[in-house]
């Protein structure tokens, strides 16, 4: 999923972790990866962020910050930044949306960018690999 604002388009991609999730314990481990693509005919610099996280057990949070991981990148025209991090959760779905938030290098106007609501579920698996067959046997005449 993607969303472009103010010529700054995101996307992003969920991947859940289960070498770092405890099923037992109710902690679930997703990884995303963000993709920044400036389309604007400027430099821009990704000062903050801001996310919102709900669970699906119905607790909320928020989180925020400078940057992303680390760093406040500075995405030239044309070109696209990457960053993976996680998020951690207390039941099987959820799902996370929030805000950038950018300024323009050359007149340091700064401006919110949108980043997409993206749903984090862990796949399931089957019980049994082999479905079981329904037979239909005739009745016969008593």
């Amino acid at each position: 999923m993607f969303k472009i604002t103010e010529g700054v388009k995101v996307t992003v991609e969920t991947f859940y972790q289960p070498e770092y999730s405890n099923v037992l314990n109710n902690e679930f481990m997703f990884a995303y990866k963000i993709t920044i693509e400036n389309n604007n005919p400027f430099a821009i610099k990704l000062l903050r962020r801001h996310w919102h996280i709900y669970d699906s057990n119905g607790s909320f949070r928020e989180v925020e910050g400078e940057g992303v991981v680390g760093v406040q990148p500075q995405i030239q025209p044309g070109e696209t930044y990457e960053y993976i991090s996680g998020c951690n959760l207390r039941s099987e779905m959820g799902k996370m949306h929030g805000l950038y938030l950018m300024q323009n290098i050359v007149n340091y106007k700064k401006f919110d960018v949108i980043i997409p609501s993206f749903e984090m579920i862990v796949p399931f698996k089957l019980i049994n690999s082999v479905i079981p067959y329904i037979f239909v046997v005739p009745l016969k005449a008593l």
